[in-house]
């Protein structure tokens, strides 16, 4: 929604505040062998902004990077 001024999209959401509930990696892609953006500890801050697949994708809070991890390790 922040970017709905500045970015063009099919549709736009409002991000779900989500911790990350053990260790792992943010990816650049959907695939478990994407490259790795960057780390996330157990109790991150992730905005959730799609949930498809088995796959989360939103944005690592501390780092403000957008990409791709588990769904299995976004929790409530």
């Amino acid at each position: 929604m922040r970017l709905a001024d500045r970015v063009f999209a099919p549709h736009y959401a409002a991000p779900l505040r989500r911790t990350v509930a053990a260790a792992t990696t943010l990816r650049e892609g959907r695939a478990s062998d994407s490259a790795t953006l960057t780390d996330l500890s157990q109790g991150a801050a992730f905005d959730l902004l799609d949930l498809t697949g088995g796959v989360a994708w939103g944005i690592a809070i501390d780092s403000g990077l957008v990409g791709y991890l588990d769904a299995r390790l976004v929790g409530a």
